[in-house]
């Protein structure tokens, strides 16, 4: 079986899912969709995949709600908005409680590590404002997470970022330069505006105000790339560099609940949605993900905003359960 047949049925046990749970009492419906069962060995096993999956996504949300994956806060932490919490769903059946235990697991397990590292954390679709011990402050975008070293005898100020995106407004100190890492990445300032993000493939750091040294991590400042307000600069995994620039009024517009996106990966868009939709956005086809888009999109209504996304290239977003989003190319 290659690659294109396991894809194809993937792709294709996502519709089966979505017609049944539209039409679940439509017997040629069905007679249709066990003869596509049937039809080819990977199409059972990419249904029995879609299925778990399915599941999973739907009982995510319950653990959430249940406060299974606290948020670390430290004092100067200042919450500026929290996503609404839901009320308590009850499920029917019993036996789904051992499930939700494994998935919770599969879930939680990388989270809770992550809290361990971070002094500093968001969760889904919540802002907050850290007052760091220099005066200067950090606003953490949603699902980000971050690890403080600036202690007095130290002779630099260190942040990492942990996870997701952040936004930080340096305090000027001539004598102690402001560092902050994100994979292999380190951005150097003295006092200036910048935003930070750390993507899936790649790292990003944007300028509002000032000049940030952009570097790998560890090499000679002699060699940073310099940028200047309304300048940006990606960083892929592999190590290609991508330069740009934008309005600096832009930078970091998910402050204000926009998501600006210009000549964007549509992948790396729904990347930067997904810390605001609370449940799972899944995107089926590897060739849409490289699709561009440009506009702007309001991230109070991540869904809405997703379907925009798709709409530009022509796709789709299906709802398959109230916590699982897919989007496909047809």
């Amino acid at each position: 079986m290659t690659d294109a047949d396991a894809e194809r049925a993937s792709n294709e046990a996502t519709d089966w899912l979505i017609l049944l749970q539209e039409e679940p009492d439509d017997a040629e419906l069905r007679r249709r969709f066990e003869e596509w069962l049937r039809a080819r060995p990977q199409n059972e096993s990419a249904w029995v995949s879609m299925r778990r999956f399915s599941e999973m996504a739907a009982l995510l949300p319950a653990a959430r709600e249940a406060g299974a994956v606290a948020t670390t806060t430290r004092a100067g932490a200042q919450i500026l908005s929290t996503r609404p919490r839901t009320a308590a769903r009850r499920w029917a059946m019993p036996a789904l409680a051992l499930a939700a235990a494994a998935c919770l697991a599969l879930w939680a397990g990388p989270a809770m590590l992550l809290q361990l590292r971070a002094d500093h954390a968001t969760g889904t679709a919540e802002l907050r404002q850290v007052d760091l011990p220099d005066g200067s402050r950090v606003t953490l975008a949603p699902a980000s997470a971050i690890a403080v070293a600036m202690a007095d005898d130290q002779p630099g100020r260190r942040v990492q970022l942990l996870s997701g995106e952040a936004f930080f407004q340096v305090r000027p100190d001539p004598a102690r330069p402001f560092r902050v890492t994100a994979r292999d990445v380190e951005a150097t300032v003295l006092g200036t505006r910048f935003d930070v993000r750390l993507g899936s493939d790649d790292v990003a750091v944007s300028v509002e105000q000032g000049i940030v040294a952009v570097a790998a991590a560890g090499a000679p400042l002699e060699s940073a790339a310099k940028l200047v307000a309304g300048q940006f600069v990606r960083v892929a995994n592999d190590g290609l560099t991508t330069r740009g620039s934008e309005q600096p009024e832009l930078v970091a517009a998910w402050r204000q609940g926009q998501l600006y996106a210009q000549e964007t990966r549509l992948g790396d868009a729904i990347d930067q949605l997904r810390r605001y939709f609370a449940g799972t956005i899944v995107l089926t086809d590897g060739r849409l993900a490289e699709r561009r888009i440009t506009g702007a999109y309001n991230l109070a209504d991540p869904e809405d905003a997703l379907r925009g996304m798709a709409r530009v290239h022509g796709a789709k977003v299906r709802r398959v359960t109230p916590w699982l989003l897919v989007v496909s190319a047809s």
